[in-house]
């Protein structure tokens, strides 16, 4: 069963059905300092790429023995997209977006052809102000819902930060038993990739 569903249905899973307004990009009614400061900081980068290195990971896999790169490629004033390419795979795009009681951020995944991947749009909501340099987003319910249906369970405890500094961006993930993060430089950009997969 395919979990996005097209025009405003919203997505489904089980019984629960999710706005897709709600996950992709709502209109924000209010904002905090420390939010926009974070937003901010990586908005100032837009149309930029900078090269990243994993620098911890308790699970080592060949997967990111690749090339990395961060594009912060879209940017308004309520959401910005950031593809990772990893190697010559550009199916993945981080999505910051401002929700009027926080920031939300999103994994838009997509296969080779544009289409939705199985596992697409999950990510979380920040519960507190954060830092200027620091966000966290435990996984919503959304998430939640979707690990437990494709059988991953162990992601339903899922917290993603994002830090921002002067010359570096960071992206990690924590769960229980699981830390992963990669860097990247910002004070050193790169010719930016191509557009990530399903985009234009």
């Amino acid at each position: 069963m395919s979990i996005k569903v097209l025009a405003f249905a919203g997505l489904c899973l089980g019984m629960s059905c999710y706005s897709t307004a709600d996950i992709v990009k709502p209109a924000p009614s209010v904002s905090i300092p420390s939010h926009d400061a974070f937003f901010d900081s990586i908005s100032q980068h837009c149309g930029k790429a900078f090269a990243g290195k994993v620098s911890v990971d308790n699970q080592p896999s060949d997967a990111f023995n690749a090339k990395l790169v961060m594009h912060v490629r879209v940017c308004d004033s309520t959401q910005i997209q950031i593809p990772f390419h990893v190697g010559e795979d550009a199916s993945r795009t981080w999505i910051i977006t401002k929700t009027g009681s926080g920031l939300s951020l999103k994994h838009d995944h997509r296969s080779k052809d544009g289409s939705d991947d199985a596992l697409t749009m999950y990510g979380g909501h920040t519960l507190d102000a954060g830092y200027a340099q620091i966000q966290s987003f435990p996984a919503d319910q959304y998430s939640k819902e979707l690990f437990v249906n494709t059988q991953l369970p162990q992601s339903v405890g899922n917290i993603w930060q994002m830090y921002i500094y002067e010359e570096k961006f960071s992206y990690r993930l924590v769960r229980q038993g699981r830390e992963f993060r990669v860097d990247f430089d910002l004070s050193n950009e790169i010719e930016t990739p191509d557009a990530p997969w399903g985009y234009k």
